[in-house]
Formats: structure tokens, sequence, C-alpha cells
């Protein structure tokens, strides 16, 4: 690979954008390490750069084809190195090293010094790495530990068998990401927190700062200035309401989002943030979920965000996009990302399409009956939420998937307890699918993929006359809209009649799978007491036939027809 091309060019979180920053995308040298030896070894120093045998392309995993590497057995520990050049005028601000995401446990070195370590393979996380630096050349390496094995790990689908097989799929070692420096400095914002107030036109907004200095906050609609706000703060925090001129509420399908720009002056410089938000509100009623006021049905499906040339990663900012493109076109309306925490990027092309997403956590491989396992899942959680929050796209948490009833339950409660804390304005699932924890849920959420439209139909009649059901030894939450979070995963691949897996029987034709499909579809937009489904799922992964879409994106069916199915009126909506 050429190192003048920089794979994934884009800033990588637009919602907290500087304008300088530096990608660090592309080539690095590369080493396995089988006997995770490589600290003992000393490969963290500058001079080892000649124990390395490969060159890998960040931010694609070693198991992809698009890292040059292409090895698909198990990987204990990875090595990563370059050299990042920095002038004098560069160290005159701090400079911070950013990790969109590195998988599992990481270690940074800077000039064989160590810079810090991070736990959790899906949230971001940023080092200053200043005092580590010098003018000229400078030696970055990067260690990642990684065991889908342990137990003590979410892995999310990744397979914990050799071979990738039913709903497992290929394995994602190392950084996943992308990896940046940007320069701030000395007094900088470094976290905002944006609460919408759609009666009154306006955000409150909470920062956290380094140093105190005058703030200007100012907003924009369409290019327009519409709103601005001063405040000085005093020591390291701020709140402050940022009025607006004009009224725009994000909504399905209507992403309207306002840009924000933040500049803090203080004696340690002029820090200037880029940012947006959108004026968003759920609540829920009864049966009903209302988004800014209008119950609405959630037509959403599966995403587990996995591509054929990447794994993890998407190629290209244009493959996430096109993803949600697919979506919209077959009529859904939103997607539950499955078992991985997507990266910001993906989330900022939701937000400007006005696309609902579930946020989950990736806890399979995670044995939760064991609180030690907890040490790593708990802060990672609370580093995505503090990440994510800002997405108006985000209608949901649900940290958890179908967990056994051997679980935890201090720990479950634990889990919903600083989520609300942190987020009180976004509907909660404690455990989507099997067990849910007492009355931590605001949802009443199952798995049932029953292939038979008329079984599948009778068993939520009961819910519109307020009736206990019973699916998966779930009884009925009284009051809390239920949301059938996943169903169908009909099992189809023409290319390859009898290969690959799915749920249930296989149709025997396509006009098979489309009345199946419909039936499925229609008996849940028409139960009165249904509020949301989510489809299993949006394409297919590897082995894994039941998709609308293959693995390279190619629809099995003529997206009108699914589209023509999808956007039948709910009962649930006015």
């Amino acid at each position: 690979m050429s190192t003048n091309i920089i794979p994934r060019p884009e800033h990588p979180q637009p919602i907290m954008k500087r304008e300088n920053w530096q990608n660090l995308n592309g080539e690095w040298l590369f080493e396995f390490d089988f006997g995770v030896s490589g600290e003992e070894r000393g490969l963290y120093k500058p001079e080892k750069a000649g124990e390395y045998s490969k060159k890998i392309t960040v931010p694609f995993c070693p198991e992809s084809e698009l890292s040059g590497i292409n090895y698909k057995d198990f990987i204990p520990a990875v090595w990563y190195k370059r050299t990042i050049s920095i002038t004098k005028e560069q160290l005159e601000n701090r400079v911070l090293l950013h990790f969109g995401a590195v998988d599992y446990a990481c270690t940074v070195y800077v000039n064989g010094n160590k810079a810090g370590c991070h736990f959790g393979g899906y949230s971001s996380f940023v080092l200053d790495i200043t005092d580590l630096l010098k003018i000229g050349e400078n030696d970055l390496t990067v260690n990642a530990r990684d065991n889908v094995r342990s137990g003590d790990q979410p892995k999310g689908k990744q397979a914990g068998l050799f071979y990738s097989s039913g709903c497992d799929y290929t394995r994602t070692t190392g950084i996943w990401q992308t990896v940046w420096l940007e320069l701030v400095p000395d007094g900088y914002i470094k976290n905002a927190k944006y609460y919408p107030d759609i009666e009154n036109g306006s955000f409150d907004i909470e920062l956290n700062v380094t140093r105190g200095g005058r703030l200007t906050a100012e907003a924009f609609f369409d290019g327009r200035a519409v709103g601005s706000a001063t405040k000085e703060i005093k020591g390291r925090y701020a709140r402050f309401t940022l009025p607006l001129a004009e009224k725009h509420l994000w909504d399905l399908g209507c992403g309207n989002l306002y840009d924000l720009k933040f500049t803090l002056e203080t004696d340690g410089g002029t820090d200037i943030l880029s940012s947006y938000a959108g004026l968003r509100e759920v609540r829920i009623d009864g049966f009903k979920v209302l988004i800014n006021g209008k119950s609405v049905f959630q037509r959403t499906v599966l995403d587990q965000g996995f591509y054929p040339d990447g794994i993890y990663t998407a190629p290209n900012d244009e493959a996430l996009k096109r993803d949600i493109e697919l979506s919209m076109q077959l009529g859904f309306n939103g997607a539950r990302l499955h078992e991985k925490m997507f990266e910001p990027r993906f989330l900022y092309h939701c937000d400007k399409a006005g696309y609902l997403v579930w946020g989950e956590h990736a806890n399979w491989g995670l044995d939760i009956s064991r609180p030690e396992a907890w040490r790593g899942f708990l802060p990672e959680w609370r580093e995505v939420l503090e990440r994510d929050y800002n997405h108006p796209a985000i209608i949901g948490w649900c940290p958890l998937n179908e967990t056994q009833k051997d679980q935890n339950p201090d720990l479950v409660r634990e889990l919903a307890d600083m989520t609300r804390a942190f987020d009180p304005d976004r509907i909660y699932i404690d455990a989507s699918g099997w067990t849910h924890q007492g009355t931590l849920s605001d949802i009443f959420d199952v798995h049932d993929y029953d292939q038979n439209p008329e079984t599948f139909r009778a068993r939520y009649l009961p819910l519109e006359r307020g009736e206990t059901i019973t699916v998966n030894n779930l009884g009925k939450h009284v009051g809390k809209p239920p949301f059938v979070s996943e169903f169908g995963g009909i099992w189809w691949n023409p290319e390859h009649p009898e290969g690959g897996w799915g749920y249930g029987n296989r149709p025997q034709s396509g006009e098979e799978f489309i009345a199946r499909y419909r039936g499925l579809v229609t008996a849940l937009l028409e139960n009165r007491a249904i509020s949301a489904f989510c489809y299993t799922q949006l394409t297919d992964v590897e082995q894994e036939v039941n998709g609308l879409y293959t693995y390279d994106r190619h629809p099995k069916f003529p997206p009108e027809v699914i589209r023509a199915i999808n956007t039948q009126k709910a009962a649930v909506e006015e």
C-alpha cells in the first residue's frame, strides 16, 4: 500500500471536532505476539522496530482482508509501531492521542515510555502524550491483548470457536477504528453534554474544561445564526442555557440538526470546538412510545455492523451511510445495533438521516454471573454512555442481550442504576429478549422466532386485552410498551439453497418468503398494544443467511415489495 493513501480519512467524531487534527490511519509496522512475550522482549522500544516483520493497514483488524494481513486464527496479542513527526509549533500545544477503539486490552508507548492503558474493545479513549514527545521523529507503539474465550471480556458476535458458525463470525483483534492526533491549548473543553428542551426551544448545556475562562456558545441552522450565549467559567465546570430563535425538531426521516460552535478563551489559549445537536424528546405513555409527543411505531431492523472485507470496520464512510440508506429503502425507520457498539461516525449519519437506533453493548462472551467479569464491562459502558449521549438518533439503551437466569441480579441492577443516573431521558431495557430483572426495564421486550404467522399473531393478541402472555418464560410487564426486538430471521439463500444458517424452516420459494414476511410483520403492526419491532436482519453475515440483503449488500427481493409491507400504518400510530 502507498503510504500517501490514508484509509478512512474523514473525522471520526463529528460531534466533537476541532480543525487542528491529524489522521494516523495507514501503514504501520505490525507483529503477532502468540506467546504474549512482546513486553519482555522490549517490542515497545524504538530500537526494536527491526523486529517487526509485517506491515498492516490501520484501522483494519489483522483478521480482515483490508488490513493486508488476513489472518483468521486466534490472536492473543499484537503489536503496532510507527513514527510521528512533531514540530516545535505543535509542541506549543497539548497533544492528544485518540483511539476510536482497540480490542481488547491496550497499552500505548511513546518513545519507549508507557503513555497509558485502556480496557474495553468498543469504547474510545484519549491520552495526553505531550510530555513524552520531542521535536522531530517520535516512536509510537501500541500493544493489544485479546482473549474471547476467557469469559472476562465481552466479545459480541466474535466466534469463540476456530470456525465461524451459527450467529458467531470472524473475530476482530487490536485497532479497528481511526487513530488520530489532536492539538489543543492548555485551556480546552474536555467534554460536553446537551439536554434538549423542545418546549422552550433551547439546549441546556454542561461543559467540563481544563481551566476557567470566557465561553461563547453559538447555534446555527442551515448556516443561519439562531442562538448564542456567553458564560464566565470560574472553575472547570459550567452549565448554561442556549436559547434558539428558531425551533426545528429532530424527527424520523428528518434529521434537523443545529450546528454548534464553542469558543473557550483562557490564559492558556483559545479553544474552538465544533459540534451539533438535535431537539428531540422521548417519552412513554402507556403502551405507546412518544417522540416529540407523537406516537411512533419503531420499525427497526437488526444491524450487526459486519463487512466482508473489513469485518468490524466499514471499508469507507460511504459504506456506513449506505447501510442506513438500504434500511430506509425497505421502509425501516431505525435499527437495533446488535452486540456491538458502533463507531460515532455511523451515529453521525443516523443523526443526519433521522434514523432511530438502540445502543447496545457486546455482552456475549462475558460471564455475568461472575462479579470480577464486570470490572472492565461497567467502566466501558460508562465511557460509551458519555461518548454517545449527545446523538439524537439514540432512542434507548440496552447493555445486555439474551442473558441467562443465573445472571448476577445485583450487578444487573447496578448497571441499570448507573445508566439511568447518567441518562434519565432515554428508554432503558435491562436485558433484551430472555431474562428481565424485576421492574428494571421500561419495555416489555421479547425475542420470538416463530415462523408461523398465525400462531405468531395469536400469541400477542392477549396484550390488547391487558392479559398476560408467555414468551421465553417472560410474563407481561403491566403498562409497559411491548417490543418484539427479534423476530423473523427467515432463512433465505437462493444462490446456495442448501447452505448457510437461518431460523426455522427454509421457504421453498421467494413467494413463500414474502408471504411469511408479510404475515409476521402485519401481525405486529395490527396489534394495538405493540409499539415496536426489530426484524432479524438487515444483511447476511458470513454463514448466517437470513438478511434482507446479501453480505455484499445486494437486495434479495425488490425493495419496494418489502417497503410496502413495512410501511403499513400501525394500530398504535396516530
